[in-house]
């Protein structure tokens, strides 16, 4: 006997196949389907052929547990994100697990979804072996018929609609996570056209105008002879918790200029409008935080008259306004304008006049 081998081979030539024949199974049209994109399904078997077996029972237990464990863990992240302790506070205390906290909670939460999907693929989904040839050309009409039929096929190889445990799992495990990614953005990201957030600094003035005082990290206050000539220190403003995360973005260089420096320095700060009145003698006091990522750029060159991020080697020139002449840094380094008062103490006259931290896009 002969075989047209062509015939068998082109799937567009075989006999017509009806797909609105009331006597063919949803399978059916699946395995029709297939074959006309060069699919061939050559093993198909349920997992359980008999429903309702006690391991059939058992594997569903096993999956509602890890999507009831997903549920929990995402409901515990929660809860410890919004009303656990989490400011430091000396010694020993709950806020030390704040994070680890966090990250178990999160980490068994994604585990459990994980650990959910692969037992589902690997014990409930029918076992099947395809082999498919590649070929091109449009779909016809009929064939998205069947690809429909394929989809809706794979919904009932699930058998959720069946398995009320199952669905209940599903539903009570993934809903408290999908709140996670709400609530953590929610809470770590602020409102960017927020004005005050950005120009606001512990060196604000008090409600009465009052000007805050440039302190050690120990709340003394600096007087203009206690910093050598080149030389510089680290201050920030004399306020309740002024030297805390709380007021992570006032640390200020404080830095006492040679007279020549200094005078190059009056010299240039015509250029920047905000800066013309910011100095007070020989001092200069610029924001400590790194226009770029937020590194506290901190190393400063005397002779040279670089102030050096070490984080992603940045470099501004102090006697040009903290100009940026080296590494990924675009934007000057804010400076607090300062003055002695009566008590010979240096005092900011303002907040910064300028952003202070990285640049964004949302910033004026």
């Amino acid at each position: 006997m002969t075989v047209d081998t062509k015939h068998r081979n082109d799937p567009l030539e075989e006999p017509e196949f009806d797909v609105n024949d009331p006597n063919l199974t949803r399978f059916d049209l699946v395995r029709e389907g297939a074959r006309r994109d060069g699919v061939e399904i050559v093993h198909y078997a349920p997992r359980f052929p008999v429903r309702g077996t006690k391991g059939e029972k058992r594997v569903e237990r096993t999956i509602a547990f890890f999507f009831l464990l997903t549920g929990a863990a995402a409901t515990a992240f929660v809860v410890i994100f919004g009303w656990w302790p989490w400011k430091f506070e000396p010694g020993h205390g709950e806020a030390d697990y704040y994070t680890p906290l966090l990250g178990l909670t999160l980490g068994l939460a994604l585990l459990g979804i994980g650990a959910a999907v692969i037992v589902f693929a690997r014990k409930l989904l029918p076992e099947e072996v395809a082999v498919q040839d590649r070929h091109d050309g449009a779909s016809p009409t009929d064939e998205r018929v069947m690809t429909g039929a394929t989809l809706l096929n794979m919904a009932d190889e699930t058998a959720i609609g069946r398995r009320p445990l199952l669905k209940g799992a599903i539903a009570l495990g993934l809903a408290p996570m999908a709140v996670v990614p709400v609530v953590a953005l929610g809470g770590l990201v602020n409102d960017p056209h927020d004005e005050d957030m950005y120009h606001s600094t512990g060196f604000k003035p008090g409600p009465d105008g009052e000007l805050i005082r440039l302190v050690r990290e120990n709340q003394t206050p600096i007087r203009p002879e206690e910093i050598s000539v080149g030389g510089q220190i680290t201050v920030f403003p004399g306020i309740p918790h002024g030297d805390t995360n709380q007021h992570a973005d006032s640390p200020t260089l404080l830095i006492h200029l040679r007279q020549q420096d200094a005078e190059e320095l009056r010299a240039n700060l015509g250029r920047i409008e905000v800066n013309k009145d910011a100095m007070s003698g020989n001092y200069v006091a610029y924001s400590k935080i790194c226009t770029h990522a937020g590194c506290p750029a901190s190393l400063y060159e005397q002779q040279t008259n670089r102030l050096l991020c070490p984080c992603h080697q940045s470099q501004f020139l102090i006697t040009d306004n903290a100009k940026p002449i080296f590494g990924p840094a675009t934007r000057r380094l804010p400076m607090l304008p300062i003055e002695v008062d009566e008590d010979g103490y240096f005092v900011a006259k303002s907040d910064y006049r300028v952003p202070v931290g990285p640049g964004f896009w949302e910033r004026p």
